[in-house]
């Protein structure tokens, strides 16, 4: 099929992703995911020697210097292998504005980012904040130029492997009006690779799916980090923390992208096996239930691409995205789980085994209807737009 929006640049970079995707990534997540086996480390200084950390990276850091197109052209053919792969490129490129320290230091780290060599985790929710994040409860002290952190966070991926975790918490500041509800800050947190920060301790998170990675339930309890502005005020840490906000348009392109990937495998994959398992005497694809299941998968794979591209366009050229930025994730999300699943019920009795890649796609697809923001927080976002605010309150 052929769409616009692909220049040759852009189609020889997905086709190199495809490629390490089908011959490095998928061997790697059919051998590891049934085992809950960790993403190796050489696989990620693969990555990071092909640029796939550094998509969004300007240049003069050793990035690539390219857009969301770009970013998520990769995450959808790396996804297509194994969703977690996939994922661990947005600790890099986007995460750069969030790296702790400043001058050469900093840029140091920027360029090490670029490479996979210095890679971030993120801690938004709490054990009672998912979708709405104005109900954080982790606080933030400021000490002289010390942040001192205190609180609980959960569903924070990567935070072993990280070599920073950027926190979001509540600013106990004694300078705020009175009554004034304290504002909200990340503080980025770093700690030697492998281990959680010093006065942090937590457990991971036992998950049905998303595996090769850990996600973690934490606790800081004390945790110090150095402040972004010394000598300045709350509010100037405020300000210079604007720059390291999560992109949550880009995040949101990428969930769809991932989601794209994970269909586009079980559909490509369900396809084969319909080809080869015979029944009745001939293949399952020549049974008209088998071809029409395919052919609305195939369908629904390709809309979703495309509100995909329109979507990163958007963001490339600096429009305002909110709406369809929550549409390509409400869209692409529960196409995945139903795109999966019917690539499932076609591998009939096969497809509930581990012996198949069609159940890891269809765990992992389940989950992009969770995260960065529900199904059901993308709806009430698009009617939001369309409708405005409902008059009556509490209807939300």
């Amino acid at each position: 099929m052929s769409a616009g929006p692909l220049t040759p640049e852009r189609t020889m970079i997905r086709d190199l992703a495809r490629e390490f995707a089908m011959n490095e990534v998928l061997p790697v997540a059919n051998r590891l995911d049934p085992e809950k086996g960790d993403i190796p480390r050489e696989l990620i200084e693969k990555m990071g020697e092909l640029g796939f950390f550094g998509i969004l990276i300007p240049e003069e850091y050793g990035g690539l210097g390219l857009g969301a197109f770009e970013y998520c052209l990769v995450a959808e053919e790396l996804s297509r292998a194994w969703m977690s792969v996939a994922s661990i490129i947005a600790r890099g490129n986007s995460f750069y504005t969030s790296i702790p320290g400043t001058g050469e230091a900093r840029r140091r780290k920027i360029e090490l980012m670029a490479k996979g060599r210095y890679l971030g985790a993120v801690a938004l929710s709490e054990p009672g904040v998912g979708s709405d994040l104005s109900g954080v409860t982790c606080r933030a002290r400021r000490e002289s130029d010390t942040w001192v952190v205190t609180g609980n966070k959960y569903w924070c991926t990567f935070a072993d492997g990280a070599d920073y975790i950027s926190v979001l918490c509540r600013v106990d500041d004694p300078d705020a009006p009175e009554g004034a509800k304290a504002p909200t800050i990340a503080i980025s947190v770093e700690k030697p690779r492998g281990e959680l920060p010093e006065g942090c301790s937590g457990a991971p998170i036992p998950k049905i799916g998303y595996f090769g990675w850990r996600t973690w339930e934490l606790r800081f309890e004390g945790t110090r980090a150095p402040v972004r502005v010394p000598g300045g005020t709350v509010a100037d840490e405020i300000a210079a923390a604007q720059g390291a906000a999560f992109a949550l348009e880009l995040a949101r392109a990428h969930t769809a992208a991932r989601s794209i990937g994970l269909a586009r495998g079980a559909l490509e994959d369900a396809m084969a096996y319909a080809r080869e398992r015979v029944q009745f005497g001939q293949p399952i694809s020549d049974f008209q239930a088998t071809r029409f299941k395919i052919a609305t998968m195939a369908t629904e794979i390709e809309a979703a691409r495309q509100l995909m591209y329109h979507c990163c366009q958007q963001i490339d050229a600096g429009r305002p995205v909110r709406l369809e930025t929550s549409m390509v994730k409400l869209f692409a999300a529960e196409m995945a789980e139903r795109v999966t699943s019917e690539a499932l019920q076609i591998f009939g009795g096969a497809g509930y085994t581990t012996l198949h890649a069609v159940e890891r796609y269809w765990r992992d697809a389940r989950l992009t209807k969770i995260f960065e923001g529900t199904s059901e927080i993308q709806q009430r976002i698009i009617a939001d737009q369309l409708l405005g605010k409902p008059t009556i309150r509490g209807s939300n």
